[in-house]
């Protein structure tokens, strides 16, 4: 059998690679080979390993450890092991990472739109890639609304598009796409794109011309045929054997099918477990040779299998402290490995199947702790921006719900008072990274990501009057009975600093986030103009629980007993900071806790040279860490009079994305009198000195 004739049958389409894939069901029954590869299994383990990239965004060729990436999103696998990646962001070229595992440039360099070979050419803001049989790669150009080729000796041209945003079918000169985020190439040769913000699905055929598969003028979620049908920010494609198109709707939380006629059908996914998602917001597709899918999701940042009846299983990013930023291009190679880009982290990653008994490789994922904040030159969001303004909420503060919960869930930024209808601005440049920047529209949530940024609670784009502040970068949806839906700003978008980006909403305030979900990190950090923090944090109380959280509280001449054979004590600490220029009824979080035991002396008690910092805010942990990290009887009313009260449980563990609950093991210390000390530190480094002694005895 001839190389091509063999890719005819194993090849792997995906939004970043061609496959022609055989679907091994009765509903789509093709012909299958003598000999091939296996079917894949559902429900497999995947051992993750890191293909290149050191998790600082930046742009440096070199190994695979020593490599940057900036926003790496689609991604295709030669038969040789070679892949190649579409780096978006400041980077804008398509790299290549060699079998061995080293990182060079095909082509691109400067943002732009032109054609030539390697450096001359350039692309704005790549997406997904695909190849054909003979090789040639395909480039969502999303930035330039284009889709380009390059051969392999890296020569650009341009297939179709203007360069200019809009929706027209023709000539591929001619035509117009409106930010295409995902492309893929059939058997026939034929190009097939995912028109994001058209919401169409476009044919390129091997003539040139543009036309359209499906989808209409307006976003929506129908099924039918063509035109009839609707979609919601289709962000991913991939062609099998039988012409069946697969997309990625990402928007609309789904799976679409396109039948070789036009017919678009839904896939129906099973029903969510009672402890784990099904996919949300898909962003990337992959198929496996015998039609079944992997999906990269924007919402939870998690690698998923999702077979063809609808059944689905997470392979990556669930577990505690390994979640993924945003697996934007997935493809499968000839093994059935699966390659992933992870843009948010600007790292690539493998996911291979783990041999029984082996435990998985230690591998690194998310930014690493060394990527650089913003440069924001001490800029608030508010103007004037070289002026103070108050901050009334940091990182890692507890915060409830409106059902009478109040450790909801840990808050994941820094919050800066501003008057209702008061304009947002940018603090730093930026480029917007996701397809679906804007979220929460109307509601006291709504919010846009601009880079490693989220500005929340605003009216994003719009004046308090809901008038757009910038029509080229702000698109108003509206809903089908004409009222407004929602706002749309195009991956690509830059932003400078000062830039309009919203008024603020009822909340009152602006949240800066930094980083990606799941990676947020300590927005304190930028640096604004004039804030200083002189003020020590202040200790209301130390007490001591056991396991059952009973408290200990029984006293000798001054001194808590501390009785033996418990399984554990926990230490829980009341405290709580302020800032300069805030006003006095204004609580803080803290930025770091733990304890120490020392001798009646003063001197630490072996094992206890230096406190245990359990507590740091430095990164968000999930959610799930709320409880964990603060004690019952802590909450806060969203801004509200209610006094804030921050009750650290110090003999937990949060910390670094991870969590996970502890206790003080008394019975290993000798009887004796003791002194346990609290540190409580802000981020300025300031620590409390008062009441944070309590003195102990152990019999």
């Amino acid at each position: 059998m001839s190389r091509h004739a063999w890719m005819w049958v194993v090849v792997v389409l995906t939004t970043t690679a061609i496959a022609a894939t055989f679907l091994f069901t009765p509903r789509f029954p093709v012909p299958v080979p003598d000999a091939g590869p296996p079917l894949t299994p559902f429900g497999w383990t995947a051992d993750r390993t890191l293909a290149a990239g050191d998790g600082v965004r930046g742009m440096r060729d070199g190994t695979a450890a020593q490599a940057r990436f900036d926003d790496p999103w689609g991604i295709v696998v030669m038969e040789d092991g070679t892949r190649y990646v579409a780096d978006a962001g400041d980077t804008n070229r398509i790299r290549r990472i060699a079998p061995d595992g080293t990182v060079s440039t095909l082509a691109g360099g400067i943002e732009g739109f032109s054609d030539g070979t390697g450096s001359a050419a350039a692309f704005n803001t790549p997406s997904a890639l695909a190849r054909d049989l003979d090789d040639n790669l395909y480039v969502a150009d999303t930035g330039n609304h284009a889709i380009r080729r390059i051969t392999p000796q890296g020569v650009v041209t341009t297939i179709a598009g203007t360069g200019e945003p809009g929706y027209r079918d023709g000539p591929g000169a001619q035509a117009q796409f409106n930010g295409p985020v995902g492309v893929a190439v059939d058997g026939r040769g034929r190009i097939l794109v995912a028109d994001t913000y058209n919401d169409r699905v476009r044919v390129i055929g091997r003539d040139g011309q543009v036309t359209t598969l499906a989808g209409g003028e307006t976003p929506g979620f129908l099924d039918g045929t063509g035109t009839q049908a609707r979609f919601d920010t289709p962000t991913a494609v991939a062609v099998d054997a039988t012409g069946i198109v697969w997309v990625a709707d990402l928007r609309n939380d789904a799976i679409r099918r396109i039948e070789p006629h036009g017919g678009v059908s839904t896939l129906p996914l099973r029903p969510d477990s009672a402890t784990t998602m099904g996919p949300r917001r898909p962003l990337g597709l992959a198929l496996t040779h015998d039609g079944n899918l992997y999906v990269g999701e924007l919402y939870t940042g998690r690698v998923m299998q999702v077979m063809r009846d609808g059944r689905w299983h997470v392979l990556s990013g669930h577990l505690p402290g390994q979640r993924l930023s945003r697996p934007a291009g997935l493809a499968v190679d000839a093994a059935g490995r699966v390659h992933f880009t992870d843009a948010g982290s600007h790292r690539v990653h493998r996911l291979a199947p783990l041999a029984a008994g082996a435990a998985p490789t230690a591998s690194p994922v998310g930014p690493s702790p060394a990527d650089p904040l913003p440069d924001t030159a001490g800029r608030w969001p508010l103007a004037p921006q070289d002026g103070w303004h108050e901050v009334v909420g940091t990182l890692g503060e507890v915060r409830g719900d409106y059902e009478g919960e109040s450790r909801h869930h840990l808050h994941g930024g820094l919050d800066i008072r501003g008057d209702v209808g008061a304009t947002v601005l940018a603090i730093a440049h930026g480029k917007v990274s996701s397809p679906s920047a804007a979220w929460g529209f109307d509601g006291l949530g709504e919010g846009l990501g601009v880079g490693a940024l989220d500005y929340i609670h605003m009216k994003v784009g719009r004046t308090p009057r809901g008038d757009l502040l910038d029509p080229a970068r702000f698109q108003l949806l509206h809903d089908s009975t004409g009222d407004p839906a929602r706002i749309r700003v195009r991956r690509g978008t830059r932003f400078a600093p000062g830039d309009a980006l919203g008024t603020v909403n009822r909340m009152a305030h602006v949240h800066l986030s930094i980083g990606p979900s799941g990676y947020e990190r300590n927005a304190i950090g930028l640096g604004f103009t004039g804030f200083t923090d002189a003020y020590a944090p202040r200790i209301d109380q130390v007490a001591l629980f056991d396991t059952l959280d009973q408290p200990i509280e029984a006293k000798q001449d001054g001194r808590i007993v501390v009785p033996r054979g418990l399984q554990g004590v926990r230490i829980v600490v009341e405290a709580w900071d302020q800032v300069d220029r805030n006003l006095p009824r204004r609580r803080l979080g803290l930025y770091a806790l733990g304890y120490q035991l020392l001798h009646d002396d003063g001197t630490p008690v072996a094992g206890y040279e230096a406190p245990r910092m359990n507590i740091d805010f430095q990164r968000l942990p999930s959610d799930d860490a709320v409880q964990i990290a603060y004690a019952p009887g802590s909450g806060i009313t969203v801004h509200g009079s209610a006094v804030t009260r921050f009750r650290y449980s110090v003999t937990n563990t949060v910390r670094d994305g991870l969590w996970g609950e502890g206790a003080w093991q008394a019975d290993e210390v000798p009887a004796g009198d003791y002194l346990l000390r609290i540190s409580a530190r802000d981020h300025s480094g300031n620590e409390a000195q008062a009441r944070r002694d309590l003195k102990l005895r152990l019999p």
